[in-house]
């Protein structure tokens, strides 16, 4: 009998959110991943010297970590559930490939612009969102059935122009 590979991909960007990778990896979250079956769990850190614990464990039989990758997409179109940082770029990105999605804002940036991002297209019903204090519960709710796909053509232009006008790259 083989065992059906149920994936998560957890991704920060060029970011650091070290409080993301350690809430992901806590017992009590990767129990709730494992009871709605997911088994295997790649996470992209980003730049941070923090080295995450990938030892197999509470139903999970694969962790892995990397920090940046020049194709993201290849791990994004290759999973199941993506939890990702409120990066506009990271955001559309899963939402153009068409993945189950749940976006955690960092609550530690001063301006937090990614709320009005992530909170619009929560209410547009194409996504859940949270803070690292409310992921499990998010993860114990989230019913992706309920959700409805993101069409638009020109997101990366627009997911560009967020960044910019956010701050986030040149």
């Amino acid at each position: 009998m083989s065992l059906i590979k149920k994936k998560v991909f957890v991704t920060v960007g060029t970011t650091k959110f070290d409080e993301l990778i350690d809430t992901v990896l806590s017992s009590e979250v990767l129990k709730e991943l494992s009871s709605k079956g997911y088994n295997d769990i790649t996470l992209q850190i980003g730049r941070t010297l923090f080295i995450p614990d990938c030892t197999p464990r509470c139903g999970f039989i694969n962790i892995e970590y990397f920090n940046l990758s020049r194709n993201i997409i290849e791990y994004i179109e290759t999973t199941d559930l993506i939890i990702s940082h409120a990066g506009a770029g990271s955001i559309l990105d899963a939402l153009e490939n068409k993945k189950n999605l749940i976006v955690v804002t960092n609550e530690n940036l001063m301006d937090n612009h990614q709320l009005e991002l992530a909170e619009q297209l929560y209410n547009d019903k194409h996504l859940y969102y949270c803070t690292c204090r409310t992921l499990l519960n998010t993860i114990q709710i989230m019913n992706f059935a309920e959700l409805k796909p993101l069409v638009y053509e020109r997101s990366k232009h627009i997911a560009k122009l967020i960044d910019q006008i956010m701050g986030f790259s040149p």
